[in-house]
């Protein structure tokens, strides 16, 4: 008989960044746990608030399913003598899986015959390994930080004050530190802090709102959606679209109100940039816009509570945004005293690295690094002005000795852009400057400008190249200069400009240019380097193709990232063929046979075979079209071409034996091989394409 499993963590308040990762490892935990316990189950849902975490598991099978367990001894041949009688070792084996010797079977495997014990396990009620289930899976939630409190072993986000587990409505028991379970849950700090009773999931449902709290975060987040497009509309205007705030902002409260405040339209004069990220990053305001998208004096606040008299948190609100943006129109008006450009010699007193010196100097090299790539991009394709990159790779880090970017780092670039427009600067130049720091984070916006795309490539590049030059890279759990994020930075905006850059010619550059600075043996830093951008790129692809499409083309060549990933776009395309698995099993057949390099030319009159003549003009007929098609970059249409070998192929293998006695035949027989290789080779290693 199906039953439901509910958990509740209650906890005091957790950060809001930890709680959705939570969520899934939470259910991925149980998933696994109950899969391993041989415990069938339904749907799996999971809730968090900053004060409690919860799953609730549909039709969970009241007892676990019988199985058989094959327990494998000894080889046959040590567990018996040769009369059939039990050695020593088989006699142990027996004892050991408490059966008597004669119960021992035979298995035949890959490596030889052995013994083994099968018995039959008789499945367990499901409640008595739930108290081992739940504890242990509350103990391995992975937490970015977690904690011990008081004289307790146990570690957890944040201290644990109680736990509701119930399956079927009957609590399971255990301990964590202690904490012991039950079935009494709280209600929200504030406006409702007691204990209340659950009998399953859909009545905690109920008797948490009773108790002012909204459990699940996507309930919430529609909630305040709707709170603030009200609120909004009530005050004139309209909520600027913040995806990551709206995010934020619902795993910070229980149960959520939002209220409308505003500050002296005085502040406007300060770029809208700053304003927006003052009220975002300080307070989680949300801003205001009207029908043009222009930005109002005012803002949106979500509380974590009703209150009997609203005005008293607006007043509360609004008192600390004024102070906040007091002390950004001072930076503004005070930074605006003195020229970008005088602000750049500044940048050498700033410390970039201790071993890559100063932050004058990193600009220096990326601001080569920009001018020679900006050179290798054909003027005909590309909006390419050697004078403006130039100019936006000197001036792009001057806002770093600003106040306002003192005071507001978010606004790095987005300020530079700023001064330099109110200076005179050439708008595209301007735009660059803030271009240049894109993408901020994974998806994210990338540079419109061929300028900015130059020098964000330059500026990421000297960053990844100098800190692997001298040992500053990335671990599993440490990448403190975001390489990674640069990595992915520089593949993504050279795939979305389509510049056709040598990934390699880019790394040997930023090195040139290091030079002195490098801690390391250059030609282990580029090795280095180039793996860890090819880690990047399949991690990136993969998201969008098949594993093994994008491991067999990168298998070839990533060194010109556009070219790989449109062999892989082509690839993940020729797979789909109805005929691919048979394609695919005779070019790996070819593959298989040409392990080494054969170097003699394909002789004509060295075939004993018609079907080898046949397979040779096969490929001399199709080599060339096959040539034109991958230098065009029509990579399916040369795919379609070697496929047009495969019934020569084919014939080849059921008629020729390749690895003939007469070493002149069989190295002639494997250069035709070879041969037809070499026309796939080009694309990707068939070898390890599955089908």
């Amino acid at each position: 008989m199906a039953k439901e499993l509910f958990l509740e963590i209650g906890t005091e308040e957790i950060p809001a960044g930890f709680l959705p990762k939570a969520m899934a490892d939470m259910e991925g935990l149980i998933r696994k746990e109950l899969e391993s316990a041989r415990i069938g189950f339904g749907e799996v849902k999971t809730m968090a608030t900053p004060r409690r975490l919860a799953l609730v598991v549909k039709n969970v099978s009241a007892q676990q399913t019988d199985a058989e367990i094959t327990t494998m001894g000894p080889a046959n041949k040590v567990a018996f003598n040769d009369d059939g009688t039990p050695t020593k070792a088989g006699e142990g084996f027996a004892r050991g899986q408490g059966v008597d010797a004669s119960a021992l079977s035979i298995v035949a495997t890959e490596k030889g015959e052995y013994v083994a014990v099968t018995k039959k396990e008789i499945g367990v009620a499901t409640a008595g390994l739930l108290a081992e289930i739940l504890p242990r899976l509350i103990n391995n939630i992975p937490f970015k930080k977690s904690m011990r409190w008081g004289d307790q072993e146990v570690r957890f986000a944040r201290p644990v004050h109680w736990i509701v587990a119930l399956f079927d409505g009957i609590v399971i028991p255990f301990a964590l530190g202690n904490v012991q379970s039950g079935s009494m849950s709280r209600g929200h700090r504030f406006m409702a802090n007691t204990s209340f009773p659950v009998r399953d999931f859909g009545h905690y449902l109920e008797e948490c709102e009773r108790h002012f709290v909204i459990p699940d975060p996507a309930k919430r987040k529609e909630i305040i959606s709707r709170e603030i497009e009200r609120v909004a509309k009530a005050a004139g205007g309209n909520v600027l679209p913040d995806e990551g705030l709206l995010e934020q902002v619902t795993y910070l409260v229980e149960y959520p109100s939002a209220v409308h405040g505003t500050f002296s339209a005085e502040f406007l004069a300060v770029p809208k940039e700053v304003l927006i990220t003052s009220m975002r990053e300080h307070q989680r305001y949300f801003s205001l816009v009207d029908d043009k998208g222009k930005l109002l004096p005012g803002f949106i606040t979500i509380n974590n509570t009703l209150t009997e008299d609203p005005s008293v948190v607006v007043k509360g609100n609004e008192m600390v945004l004024r102070a906040r943006l007091s002390d950004a129109r001072f930076f503004f008006e005070e930074d605006k005293k003195v020229p970008l450009e005088k602000r750049v010699e500044a940048l050498k007193s700033v410390l970039y690295q201790a071993k890559l010196g100063t932050s004058y100097e990193k600009m220096e090299r990326f601001r080569w690094i920009a001018g020679v790539i900006a050179r290798e991009l054909p003027a005909s394709k590309y909006l390419i002005n050697i004078g403006k990159i130039d100019r936006a790779a000197y001036l792009c880090k001057a806002d770093l000795v600003t106040g306002m970017v003192g005071e507001f780092p978010e606004v790095q670039g987005i300020m530079g852009r700023e001064y330099a427009l109110l200076q005179g600067e050439d708008i595209d130049v301007a735009q660059a400057i803030a271009e240049h720091y894109l993408p901020i984070q994974a998806g994210g916006e990338l540079p419109t400008s061929d300028i900015g795309a130059i020098v964000s490539i330059s500026d990421k590049l000297d960053t990844i190249c100098g800190c692997f030059g001298v040992g500053l890279i990335p671990t599993g759990s440490a990448d403190p200069y975001a390489l990674r994020r640069s990595a992915l930075g520089i593949i993504n905006i050279i795939l979305n400009k389509g510049y056709d850059y040598s990934l390699k010619w880019l790394v040997q550059l930023a090195l040139d240019r290091l030079g002195s600075k490098l801690t390391r043996d250059r030609s282990e830093v580029c090795k280095d380097v180039l793996d860890f951008f090819k880690g990047r790129f399949i991690n990136l692809l993969t998201d969008r193709f098949p594993a093994d499409v994008v491991e067999a083309v990168v298998a070839v060549s990533f060194d010109n990232l556009v070219e790989a990933t449109a062999k892989i776009e082509a690839l993940a395309q020729f797979k789909k063929r109805d005929d691919f698995e048979p394609l695919a099993v005779a070019f790996k057949r070819v593959c298989n046979i040409v392990k080494e390099q054969v170097t003699v030319p394909v002789d004509d009159k060295l075939f004993q075979d018609a079907a080898e003549g046949t397979l040779f003009q096969s490929f001399k007929s199709a080599s060339s079209m096959v040539e034109e098609k991958v230098v065009q970059r029509e990579y399916l249409a040369a795919l379609t071409q070697i496929a047009s070998l495969k019934s020569a192929v084919d014939d080849f293998f059921d008629k020729v034996m390749v690895m003939a006695e007469d070493e002149r035949v069989r190295n002639n027989r494997l250069a035709l091989l070879q041969e037809i290789k070499s026309l796939f080779r080009d694309i990707a290693d068939f070898g390890k394409l599955t089908a």
